[in-house]
């Protein structure tokens, strides 16, 4: 009750101290405006376990530069796949950042919705680690925008399984780069679906090796 009565001056006026002691259950008790008017070295001192009871409004009611600026690898490392799945589109395009990315965990990424996937931005699709692109679900891979497709890495294009291949959308495919459809295994162009082999363009099609 006394935390939840904090006004935002007084949460702002916190020194980072008093953060770092404050309990799982004092944390999970400041209002959202009061997680707002944090202050970006607040949030970096906040506890893994602190963070890890979070509320999904308290988790979006961080600014993206609270997000950006504040959070610590190791912090975002900590967060669990529901406060993942709780981020705003607006929170992981304009929050996150590539070093956060590359620090997520492979339990982490099949956390994130169709909706977030598709709102991550070009550079944030190349810092995804092949470990962590090779367990995005189908239902991610489909999600995938033709300029996030197009912004595959030919390492990662590589690391693509069978399924995640055939799970491509046909504008998806035709958004393929001559060096990522070469980057393209033959096991990976083999399971291809006739929709997807039908979208492919002439110029796709003659970028082609003979191995392929």
């Amino acid at each position: 009750g006394q935390i939840a009565a904090l006004t935002t001056k007084q949460v702002n006026a916190l020194t980072t101290d008093q953060v770092v002691a404050l309990g799982t259950n004092q944390v999970s008790a400041i209002t959202t405006a009061g997680i707002q008017a944090m202050s970006t070295d607040q949030i970096a001192v906040l506890e893994t376990r602190d963070l890890a009871v979070l509320k999904t409004t308290q988790i979006q009611a961080l600014t993206t530069v609270q997000i950006s600026t504040g959070l610590t690898t190791t912090q975002v490392q900590a967060l669990t796949s529901s406060e993942l799945a709780a981020l705003t589109t607006t929170q992981i395009k304009s929050g996150l950042t590539t070093d956060q990315v590359v620090a997520l965990g492979t339990n982490q990424v099949t956390a994130f919705t169709t909706a977030q996937v598709q709102a991550f931005t070009t550079d944030q699709i190349q810092a995804l680690e092949t470990r962590d692109l090779v367990v995005l679900t189908t239902g991610q891979i489909a999600a995938l925008t033709t300029s996030q497709v197009n912004a595959l890495t030919t390492d990662q294009i590589v690391a693509l399984g069978t399924n995640q291949a055939s799970a491509i959308t046909t504008a998806g495919i035709q958004a393929l780069g001559t060096d990522q459809l070469q980057a393209m295994e033959t096991r990976d162009l083999a399971v291809l679906t006739t929709g997807q082999i039908a979208a492919l363009t002439t110029k796709q099609v003659n970028a082609l090796t003979t191995d392929q």
